[in-house]
C-alpha cells in the first residue's frame, strides 16, 4: 500500500500561490499573448520578492497582490496595469528599487508601482493637517494616472473583504478612512460597483451589530416580497414583449448601508423606508430608452417629482441614465434606471470604462468622451492653494455634489452642486468672468450675486472691467473652485501691496547707507549674493517679505550697501547726514514712510489708538506677517512694543492730502430723553462724519447714558469740527475723542 508524502508548509504555500495566479489567468483573455506574457513575469517577479512572507489568515503574502489584480481585471486594465498591482508592494516591503523595475518592465510600469508605495505611505489619521497633505499627495498622483487610484481602490477593496484577518483594534480607523475618502472617490471616478462595496464593507465592520439587524430584517423582506418581485418582473417582460422591444431587465436592491443611512438622515424605521427594490432595464439604443420610459409609465402610475433624466444631462462623473418611480402592485414604491447597454458600463465602471472600451473594441471613442471636469479643476484648486487643510476644504466641498442644472444664455447647460450661488457660476463660466462679476440676471429679472440658483434657472452675468472679488463671497459661495480663486486672488492682491511697501522700506533703508537707487533688476550676481544672505528664493519674496515684517529693512539695506561696496560703489555721505541723522540723536532712521491711505492690506491703523491725519504717528513692522502697523506716538501699545521691540520701528508721516477717510472713537455723554439719539445721529451728518459703529452701556435707561461711536473722518480739524457740533446738540453733556489709557501694571 503506497503513501503520499504529506506535502511542507512551502508546498503548499506554493500550491495556494500558483491556484490563485492561474486563477488571475483565466481572466486575462482580453489581453493579447505578449501582453499576457508580460503579467507573467510580474507575477514570478513579485513571487520571488514576497517569498517566506505571510498573511495574517496564513495565505502567502501573494495572494493578496493577485487579488488586487484580479479585481482589476474586472475593469479590464492593461497589461502595466497588472503587473504594477503585482508588484504593488514589492518596492516598499522587498526593498526593491525603482531603477530595477525600470530596467526589467520599462518605465511606465516603474512609475505606477511607484505611485502606489506614496500612496501605501500615506497615513490617514485624525489631525486635519495630515489627512489634508495626504489627500492632497493621492489627488495628484490620481491627476497624473488614474490607473494609480484604480489600482488603490483595487487594493483597499481587497484588504476591506479580508478586514476580519486582521485585529478588530483595526477595524474602526480603516472603515472610517474608507467611508471617508476611498468610497468618495469610486464615486466621483464612476465606479459604481466598488463605491456600493467598499460602504458595505466599510459599514460592516464600523458597525457590525447594526449592519447584522439591518441584514436579517432585509432577509425576512426579501422572503415576504419575493412574489411581488417576480409578478413586477414578469408584467414588465410582458409589457415589453407586447411591443417586440428585446430588454435585459435586472433586478437591483438597496445595499443595507444605503438603508441605513436613509433611516438615519430621516429618522425611519425599516418599514417606512420603501423603495429597496428597483429594476435596470438595459436597451439597445437611445431611442428605445425613452419609447421604453413611455411603455413603464402605461404599467404603472409614475409618483411625481421622481423622474430624472441624466442621459439629456449626464452627472458629473460621466453617469447616464432615466430614473423614474412608480407605484408597483400592492402600492410598492418601485424604482426603474433604463439605459443603454454602452451608458450601463460606464454606470458601473466609470472612468474604468476606458480600458472596458478598448478591451471590446479598440478603436472606439466612447471613453474620451467620459467626464473629466473633476480632475481638471482638482489641479486648478491644487495649483492655486499651497495650505493643505484649505485643500481639503476645497476638496471635501466637491466630493458629493448633489447637483442642479442651469443654463448659460446661449443655451448651453451646466451643472452645479445644490447651493450653488450665481458667484459659484460666474467662476464655473471663466475665472476672469468671476473676478470681474458686479451683477447677474435668472431669467432676465435682477438678482443679487448671492442668490443660490435652481434647475433650469437661465443666468447672466454682469460683469465690468473695474470690478474685483469681494471677500464677503467667500461666505456664500459653495464650490471649491470658486472659493479657492477668489482666495487666490485675494492673497495675490495682498501679496503686490506688500511688495510695493516693501520696495519702498528698502530704497529708504538704502538711502540712509548713502545710496541713492535700488540696483537694476539686470544685477542677478548681486541680488543672488544678497539673497543668499536673507534666505529667500527670489526677489519679490524678499520685497513681500520686508513688507510683511519678516524682515528689517535697516539690516536688508546695511547688507546690501555693503555688497554695492564690494562692487566699488561708494556711499554719498552728504546723503548718509540727511538720512541717518534726520530724526532724534539717539535713533538712526530708515526714512520716512509717507501713508495717504491707499495702501490696502501692507499697512494697517492700529484698533487700539486709531490714528487719524494730523496725530504723530509711528510704524511698527508687525512680526506675525501683519505688514506695517500705525500707532499714535502716545499710544500705550506702541510705546510697550517699542521698549521691547525698538529695531522693528520706523518714521512714518501723513501725506498732505490723504484719499480716504479715517476711524476715530468718540465719547459722547448724553441726557436721556425722546429722541435724543436722533439728534446725535443728525449732528454726525450735519458735520459729514459718517457712523460705522456704536456701542451702549448698560446704564442706557439711567437719566445720562455713555454713547461709544466709532467714526469716519477726514483729519484732526474735521474731527474737531464733530466734536463742537455734538457739544452744541441739546441733551449732550460731553463729546470727546477717546484715548487708549495705560493698563495699570
Amino acid at each position: 500500500m503506497s503513501t503520499h508524502p504529506t506535502p511542507t508548509p512551502e508546498q503548499t504555500a506554493a500550491s495556494v500561490a500558483a491556484a490563485s495566479f492561474a486563477a488571475l489567468v483565466d481572466k486575462l483573455d482580453y489581453l493579447c499573448p505578449s501582453d499576457i506574457e508580460q503579467v507573467g513575469l510580474a507575477y514570478r517577479f513579485a513571487d520571488q520578492a514576497h517569498l517566506g512572507q505571510m498573511r495574517k489568515n496564513g495565505d502567502p503574502y501573494i495572494t493578496h497582490p493577485i487579488a488586487v489584480a484580479q479585481i482589476c481585471t474586472e475593469w479590464k486594465l492593461d497589461a502595466q496595469a497588472l503587473a504594477a498591482a503585482l508588484m504593488h508592494d514589492a518596492m516598499e516591503d522587498c526593498g526593491v528599487t525603482k531603477q530595477e523595475l525600470v530596467e526589467r518592465f520599462g518605465v511606465p510600469v516603474a512609475e505606477l508601482v511607484d505611485g502606489l508605495t506614496k500612496l501605501d505611505k500615506l497615513e490617514f489619521d485624525s489631525r486635519e493637517e495630515n489627512q489634508a497633505e495626504s489627500f492632497r499627495k493621492m489627488l495628484l498622483a490620481m491627476a497624473r494616472d488614474v490607473r494609480v487610484i484604480l489600482i488603490k481602490l483595487a487594493d483597499r477593496t481587497h484588504n476591506m473583504r479580508t478586514m476580519g484577518d486582521m485585529p478588530r483594534s483595526k477595524w474602526g480607523r480603516i472603515s472610517s478612512e474608507t467611508l471617508d475618502i476611498y468610497a468618495p472617490i469610486a464615486h466621483r471616478l464612476g465606479l459604481n460597483h466598488s463605491y456600493r462595496e467598499l460602504q458595505e464593507l466599510a459599514f460592516k465592520h464600523l458597525h457590525p451589530w447594526r449592519y447584522q439587524a439591518l441584514h436579517k430584517a432585509l432577509e425576512r423582506s426579501r422572503h415576504r416580497r419575493k412574489d411581488l418581485i417576480e409578478r413586477v418582473r414578469a408584467e414588465v417582460e410582458n409589457a415589453f414583449g407586447q411591443h417586440s422591444m428585446p430588454v435585459r431587465i435586472i433586478g437591483r436592491e438597496k445595499t443595507l448601508y444605503s438603508i441605513y443611512r436613509k433611516m438615519d438622515l430621516k429618522h425611519l424605521s425599516f418599514a417606512q423606508v420603501t423603495d429597496i427594490y428597483g429594476f435596470r432595464i438595459v436597451l439597445d439604443s437611445l431611442t428605445e430608452c425613452y419609447t421604453a420610459l413611455g411603455v413603464l409609465h402605461q404599467l404603472y402610475k409614475p409618483l411625481p417629482g421622481k423622474f430624472r433624466d441624466y442621459i439629456a444631462i449626464p452627472k458629473m462623473n460621466g453617469y447616464q441614465s432615466l430614473h423614474t418611480t412608480l407605484v408597483g402592485p400592492f402600492g410598492t414604491n418601485i424604482e426603474f434606471q433604463l439605459r443603454t447597454p454602452a451608458m450601463d458600463v460606464v454606470a458601473e465602471s466609470g472612468v474604468a470604462a476606458h480600458w472596458l472600451y478598448k478591451a471590446i473594441d479598440p478603436h472606439s471613442q466612447a471613453a474620451e468622451r467620459l467626464n473629466t471636469q473633476w480632475l481638471q479643476s482638482l489641479l486648478d484648486i491644487q495649483h492655486e492653494t499651497r495650505d493643505a487643510a484649505e485643500f481639503w476644504d476645497h476638496v471635501k466641498i466637491d466630493l458629493f455634489p448633489d447637483a442642479v442644472y442651469v443654463f448659460a444664455p446661449k443655451s448651453k447647460i451646466m451643472s452645479m452642486p445644490r447651493g450653488a450661488t450665481v458667484v459659484d457660476f460666474a467662476y464655473a463660466i471663466h475665472s476672469d468672468v468671476g473676478h470681474r462679476a458686479i451683477g447677474a440676471k435668472i431669467n432676465g429679472e435682477q438678482v443679487a450675486l448671492r442668490t443660490e440658483l435652481t434647475n433650469g434657472d437661465v443666468v447672466e452675468i454682469v460683469t465690468s472691467p473695474h470690478a474685483k472679488p469681494n471677500p464677503s463671497w467667500l461666505g456664500f459661495v459653495r464650490t471649491g473652485k470658486a472659493r479657492s480663486k477668489i482666495r487666490h486672488h485675494l492673497k495675490t492682491l495682498a501679496q503686490q501691496e506688500s511688495m510695493e511697501l516693501g520696495e519702498r522700506l528698502l530704497r529708504q533703508a538704502l538711502r540712509s547707507e548713502g545710496i541713492a537707487t535700488l540696483p537694476e533688476a539686470s544685477e542677478q550676481a548681486l541680488w543672488d549674493k544678497l539673497l543668499r544672505f536673507t534666505g529667500n528664493k527670489t526677489l519679490d519674496e524678499l520685497l513681500t517679505d520686508i513688507g510683511l515684517g519678516k524682515r528689517i529693512a535697516s539690516m536688508v539695506g546695511k547688507k546690501l550697501a555693503s555688497l554695492l561696496g564690494e562692487s566699488g560703489q561708494r556711499p554719498d555721505l552728504l546723503l548718509i547726514s540727511q538720512e541717518r541723522y534726520g530724526g532724534a540723536p539717539d535713533q538712526l532712521s530708515q526714512g520716512v514712510v509717507t501713508l495717504d491711505g491707499s495702501e490696502g492690506a501692507s499697512v494697517q491703523y492700529a484698533s487700539c489708538c486709531h490714528p487719524i491725519p494730523g496725530d504723530r504717528i509711528v510704524g511698527y513692522l508687525g512680526r506675525g506677517g501683519e505688514g506695517l502697523v500705525v500707532h499714535t506716538d502716545d499710544c500705550p501699545t506702541g510705546k510697550k512694543l517699542l521698549h521691547r521691540d525698538s529695531e522693528r520701528f520706523l518714521d512714518v508721516e501723513w501725506s498732505e492730502a490723504p484719499v480716504r477717510l479715517f476711524e476715530s472713537a468718540v465719547l459722547v455723554t448724553i441726557e436721556n430723553g425722546k429722541g435724543v439719539l436722533a439728534k446725535v445721529a443728525s449732528a454726525f451728518a450735519a458735520a459729514e462724519a459718517d457712523i460705522n459703529h456704536i456701542h451702549m452701556n448698560e446704564d442706557a435707561l439711567h437719566s445720562a447714558a455713555d454713547l461709544h461711536f466709532l467714526i469716519a473722518v477726514r483729519d484732526r480739524v474735521h474731527l474737531a469740527h464733530v466734536l463742537r457740533a455734538l457739544k452744541r446738540t441739546p441733551s449732550v453733556v460731553r463729546a470727546h475723542r477717546v484715548h487708549p489709557t495705560p493698563k495699570p501694571r
